[in-house]
């Protein structure tokens, strides 16, 4: 048995830190670039999916440092994080490829 569908917020973190390590703002301005806008995050809904990621073990802090006298994590991905997200993409490019193939040739045009 497979575990379930990942949640797209999630799928969208993983995948702003797939390419390197970023801090909480520059993690709400990757997502909202990845999914063209569609998806803002609040700090508060970042920072709850943050601290469950790394309690999952799918990614860790990177670095820390004080700015403006708050404290400043970066968050990467781990590998264990790397494989699931992997799967996670094949696992959505094996479904739009089926996609396609059932909506057959008018699809490719559209």
């Amino acid at each position: 048995m497979t575990e379930r569908a990942m949640q797209e917020p999630t799928l969208l973190v993983l995948t702003a830190l797939a390419d390197r390590p970023r801090h909480g703002y520059a993690i709400i301005q990757e997502v909202a670039k990845i999914s063209g806008g569609r998806v803002a995050l609040r700090t508060g809904t970042l920072y709850s999916a943050l601290e469950r990621l790394v309690a999952q073990g799918l990614i860790e802090v990177r670095a820390e440092e004080v700015v403006d006298s708050r404290l400043r994590r970066s968050y990467g991905l781990s590998d264990r994080g790397r494989e699931v997200l992997a799967a996670e993409a094949e696992r959505l490019a094996a479904t739009a490829r089926e996609a396609v193939r059932r909506l057959g040739p008018s699809a490719a045009g559209a």
